[in-house]
């Protein structure tokens, strides 16, 4: 006799956080498959691409470079932000340190950032929802349309939106909210410009 299949999903048909990684326990998704959950939803990760790759490296090193030893800073590692979302942002900084995290992903993040070609409607539109909602007090996107870093503050959790967006462009400066005494150079967040047709 079969046994029923298990609830996996709510009533609305969204996943939660806690059913999206019973998945991942029942080889129903693969540890290496590249999808997160968003908003309940699982999404399939957009391919990898040179620029996007030299831009997620170039804002980890600046990144890793200012803020040191005061906040850990992750790659493309699982952020847990209850009850239906569970994202990899291309970088997180996380309050202390990497032994925090060893037997449990972060919850919540001083920093998250995305580096954006072809992700940059999502990650305007529903990801800068998604991490306002979780009250994540900065939230930056590495924009290659814009060659500029494109900045999200003050999130209205309730409303799910940053009352705060701006840009900032080569030449700048940004420092970090949660940890003020941090500044970096928009340029070295940036892949060097190189023309838009540009192939590895």
């Amino acid at each position: 006799m079969t046994e029923p299949a298990p609830e996996t999903w709510d009533a609305s048909g969204r996943y939660t956080v806690a059913q999206y990684f019973d998945l991942v326990r029942q080889g129903v998704l693969q540890p290496d498959d590249r999808v997160e959950l968003l908003e309940g939803v699982i999404v399939v990760m957009s391919p990898k691409n040179p620029w996007h790759d030299t831009a997620v490296n170039c804002a980890l090193q600046a990144l890793l470079r200012a803020i040191g030893n005061r906040a850990a800073v992750r790659c493309q590692s699982t952020l847990l932000l209850p009850p239906g979302s569970a994202p990899e942002p291309d970088i997180a900084v996380v309050p202390g340190t990497m032994g925090d995290y060893v037997a449990a992903h972060p919850s919540t993040a001083l920093l998250v950032v995305e580096c954006a070609d072809t992700s940059l409607p999502q990650d305007r539109l529903s990801k800068s929802r998604m991490y306002a909602a979780a009250g994540i007090a900065e939230f930056w996107i590495v924009s290659r349309r814009d060659d500029a870093v494109e900045i999200f503050r003050d999130p209205d959790s309730a409303n799910a939106v940053y009352r705060s967006r701006r840009f900032a462009g080569r030449g700048e400066q940004v420092a970090l909210i949660a940890l003020p005494a941090v500044d970096v150079q928009v340029a070295e967040l940036l892949p060097p410009s190189v023309p838009r047709d540009w192939r590895a």
